[in-house]
């Protein structure tokens, strides 16, 4: 049994990724086609290619070069097809707009890895267009949604009392189970950031309003976005490309400023210069269809000069030699300076998104901030450094070490929110599984000859 739950522990940590591809680029390549189907669960069917195709790629990711089998394979995909069927049944809703970006997104992601062409990204799927390849990856995704969102509606509202935790932590001591955690670190920072000058956000305004009105009066808003937008989609290949979205909702996870300008103008009709964190915008609607608008868009973000970088470089420079010389607390500077609104009102620390605490695994962080902290002791400050947002903002920081805790055996007060953690997705992990159960008795399933002599985890055989 330990060996079982290992081993469905890796495939579902893989089997994402297998979805996404569906049909590997071996199949694809050597144009072989494995038709038939491998079971039906509720509406829903595993085809051989599924099964077939999900080996190959998690032979492929195990590093000690063992296999897993076609059993254990088809039982992860049968999992997600009960998922995938009770959604349905039980009416939960997807958003087509979301998938359809997501969709978008993966083609873009596997052009950048192909060279950049459609071709080679049809070639390596083995389709023949690009239309059915959306097709294909949106029903992919369609049911990848459904089922998150299953599982989501399983264990919604699940929690665990500290008596829970605190059984949970002694079964794992009895049985010499504590798990070893990694050395975690505590941050703190300060961040200033280069400000944009009234002059410059006035001279993008009224670049933008040049824009606007050439437009009007008959330019291409596609040939404008191409050689002015700074969205970076805009002069790539795929969505967004000339500025072009389609099938925008309001539940497209776009910043809430454009949404607000998409939905507020007529067919045809193009917005005034407007902003948000990314920089201004212009919006024109191209078409409305009932909920969703096909639009084009033009980013433009402010250039800022070096004499302004260099200026808050320095700034933060002597405001760093005043906590080295004790003229100021760390904590009072960050009050005093800090531009940063996640940390200024929390005394500088940073949150782990994962968490949602102050430590943060320190082999698992990002490789550039790992060099700049990793050798730091307790109390010491970071060199000042330069930063930049994916929205644009350019920065200077620098990180103190508030804490440092190093590896460790897992202990009851030291770790409580971990093992609480650890308890509750075990607790979760263990209502769906009985979910599974109850579901398998009650579903239709019919599963190939080939597999029936499986040894499942799940009494798929209904035996």
């Amino acid at each position: 049994m330990p060996q079982k739950t290992e081993n469905m522990k890796l495939i579902t940590k893989i089997l994402p990724i297998i979805l996404v591809l569906f049909i590997t680029q071996i199949f694809a390549q050597e144009k072989v086609k494995i038709d038939g189907v491998a079971a039906v669960i509720g509406d829903n069917i595993v085809l051989y290619s599924e099964v077939k195709a999900a080996k190959l790629q998690v032979d492929q990711e195990k590093e000690d070069g063992s296999k897993i089998s076609e059993c254990k394979i088809i039982e992860k995909i049968m999992n997600d097809k009960l998922l995938a069927h009770h959604a349905v049944v039980d009416s939960i809703q997807v958003d087509d707009g979301t998938i359809n970006t997501e969709v978008d997104r993966k083609i873009n992601y596997f052009k950048s890895q192909l060279g950049g062409e459609n071709k080679k990204v049809l070639e390596f799927f083995g389709f023949d267009n690009l239309s059915d390849l959306k097709k294909e990856l949106y029903n992919v995704e369609k049911e990848s949604n459904f089922v998150k969102k299953m599982q989501q509606k399983i264990v919604a509202n699940i929690d665990v009392t500290p008596e829970e935790v605190s059984s949970y932590y002694k079964s794992l001591k009895s049985e010499d189970a504590l798990p070893e955690f990694g050395t975690e670190i505590v941050l703190g920072q300060i961040v200033l950031e280069a400000k944009i000058s009234k002059e410059e956000n006035n001279k993008l305004i009224a670049k933008l309003n040049k824009i606007k009105s050439d437009i009007e009066n008959g330019s291409s808003f596609r040939m404008k976005a191409i050689l002015h937008s700074m969205d970076p989609a805009a002069s790539r290949e795929g969505r967004g490309k000339g500025g072009f979205y389609s099938d925008i909702t309001l539940e497209t996870p776009f910043v809430k400023e454009f949404k607000e300008a998409a939905f507020s103008l007529e067919e045809g009709e193009i917005s005034e210069p407007f902003r948000s964190q990314f920089g201004y915008h212009i919006v024109k609607v191209e078409k409305i269809k009932g909920r969703s608008r096909d639009v084009s868009h033009i980013l433009l973000q402010a250039d800022v000069s070096d004499e302004i970088l260099a200026q808050v470089k320095d700034s933060l420079t002597i405001v760093k030699k005043d906590i080295l010389t004790q003229k100021i607390s760390f904590e009072d500077a960050v009050v005093k300076y800090s531009s940063d609104k996640e940390t200024n009102k929390n005394k500088g620390l940073l949150i782990n998104p994962q968490s949602n605490d102050v430590h943060f695994d320190l082999a698992r962080m990002d490789p550039a901030l790992y060099a700049r902290v990793s050798n730091l002791k307790i109390g010491e400050i970071s060199e000042v450094f330069y930063d930049e947002t994916r929205e644009g903002k350019k920065m200077y920081k620098m990180m103190i070490m508030k804490d440092k805790i190093e590896a460790h055996v897992a202990d009851f007060d030291t770790d409580y929110v971990k093992i609480k953690n650890l308890a509750l997705q075990k607790k979760r992990q263990e209502l769906v599984e009985k979910w599974t159960k109850d579901k398998i008795s009650d579903t239709y399933i019919k599963i190939h000859n080939q597999y029936k002599k499986c040894t499942f985890e799940y009494n798929w055989n209904k035996k």
